[in-house]
């Protein structure tokens, strides 16, 4: 049994949260703890694998690890093919911890629990499955599995303009799927060996200069699209701010690192002539991202829309760094892809939490919370320092790797790139002061701090911020190690 275990664990964590959510469907509506409990016993395993392959993987060895493979349809190349390496066991672990404390921020919801479990458990089961994929056919079923209860999960449990969001993001990505799938048929048909298999098409590069060119501008618009590059970022602001708490911290925590992991696994490692090609454009665009994300966060008076275009900004850096293609670069684009998924999933976490017990997301009518709120004051207050990148918080050391990788291939790119940090700065710290110094209102007077089950989503996340701040090396090493496959200069 315990061999059994040992071959598919990958498969194990890619399915207990399907079928948790085919049990909860089992499950009568009005038992809505028994509900909680499933989603967490199910969210738990995956978070014990995660935990079990950041140490196992084999960082001497690299490559893919822990490999799965069924042949599915022969014929075609089609297989059930998983597998991890160091970059992808950095986001498994990512994509279950946020995930596990999204479950606990969203424990005191009572609108149609049952169906809101089992969507959410739905679309994180995609997401590990494109983490997981090592066959393109399954990478874009996957893909999206985890793209399409979206439109759901913000239509029917959302705020404000809530269908307008979820009809918005769920075009923008049909879209996005458009270009992936001609270029994964462009990638079938024109590398001659009729095989899905990433490892394979990897490994043999077999496309003409021209064809990687075009199809790399096929990933990156099709990827990019959700990982919110300027100007197809416009769904990203209006999803995040409509969505409800759990479904905010998975779409800027792991959805949005879905669309950059892809251009990195699929554009770059696959035809990475085009990559290099198209360099310079990614990282212009990214540079763009950072500041303009950050002075439109700047600008923002709904507290979710400043986190939500922090997002914008902070995935510029991550591409930024891919655009490096360089390994300390590459290194910080994935380091950063942990960094803000943790980042920005405690971010929306305390927006819900501060919404639930305020009732506004207003900025400008908020003040002196942090004498009613002192947990949730401290847990931004380490997010937010770790989003312009203090010392001694993960995002430090993720946008330093970024901008030292950045400034030996384009010098004048980290150059503008890096001012973002400076605006990034101030307007968390204009958040910080606005809603949790000054004078607190009468009606605020009996505002509750968190409570036990969002104790345990803040803790967690902001643990996880300061850990990998003051201990990088695990992380950085793991990522390394994934990138001895990739052709970089």
């Amino acid at each position: 049994m315990t061999h059994w275990i040992s071959q598919h664990l990958l498969s194990i964590a890619l399915l207990a949260p399907l079928a948790a959510a085919l049990l909860t469907m089992l499950i009568p509506a009005e038992r809505k703890l028994a509900i909680r409990l499933l989603a967490t016993a199910a969210t738990s395993v995956t978070v014990l694998v995660a935990v079990y392959l950041f140490f196992a993987y084999d960082r001497a060895q690299a490559g893919m690890q822990f490999t799965e493979r069924v042949n599915w349809v022969p014929a075609t190349g089609i297989s059930y093919h998983l597998g991890v390496d160091g970059i992808s066991v950095s986001l498994v672990l990512l994509t279950a911890i946020i995930i596990f404390t999204g479950i606990f921020a969203s424990w005191t919801l009572e609108y149609r629990t049952k169906e809101f479990h089992v969507f959410l458990l739905t679309l994180v089961t995609g997401v590990f499955g494109v983490f997981m994929a090592l066959d393109l056919f399954f990478f874009f079923l996957f893909y999206e599995i985890a793209v399409l209860p979206m439109y759901l999960l913000i239509g029917v449990w959302g705020t404000g303009p809530k269908e307008y969001a979820a009809l918005k993001l769920t075009l923008y990505l049909l879209v996005g799927s458009a270009f992936m799938l001609v270029g994964i048929l462009g990638l079938y048909f024109l590398s001659g060996l009729h095989t899905f298999d990433i490892v394979e098409l990897t490994r043999a590069a077999a496309v003409s200069a021209g064809a990687a060119k075009a199809l790399f501008l096929l990933f990156y618009v099709g990827f990019g699209i959700l990982a919110g590059i300027w100007p197809l970022h416009t769904w990203s602001p209006d999803g995040h701010a409509s969505a409800p708490t759990a479904v905010s911290m998975l779409h800027a925590g792991v959805l949005m690192k879905l669309g950059a992991y892809g251009v990195l696994r699929v554009g770059l490692g696959i035809v990475p002539e085009g990559a290099g090609y198209w360099a310079i454009l990614v990282g212009v665009i990214a540079v763009i991202n950072i500041l303009y994300g950050a002075m439109a966060a700047m600008g923002q008076t709904d507290f979710k829309y400043v986190i939500a275009y922090s997002s914008v900004s902070h995935m510029g850096v991550v591409m930024l760094g891919i655009a490096s293609l360089n390994h300390i670069g590459l290194n910080g684009s994935v380091f950063q892809m942990f960094s803000h998924g943790i980042m920005t999933g405690l971010f929306f976490a305390i927006v819900g939490l501060v919404y639930e017990k305020s009732h506004t997301r207003n900025i400008l009518a908020m003040g002196g919370f942090a004498s009613k709120m002192p947990g949730i004051v401290l847990a931004f207050t380490i997010g937010g320092l770790a989003s312009f990148g203090l010392p001694g918080t993960s995002g430090f050391v993720a946008e330093l790797l970024v901008f030292l990788g950045t400034w030996r291939a384009y010098p004048y790119l980290a150059l503008a790139g890096v001012f973002g940090i400076v605006i990034t700065a101030l307007y968390v710290l204009r958040v910080l002061q606005k809603i949790f110094h000054g004078p607190l209102d009468d009606k605020y007077r009996d505002l509750p701090d968190a409570r036990t089950t969002e104790w345990v989503a803040i803790s967690i996340l902001s643990a996880v911020l300061l850990l990998f701040g003051v201990l990088p090396g695990p992380l950085s090493q793991l990522i390394g190690a994934g990138l001895r496959g990739f052709a970089l200069r």
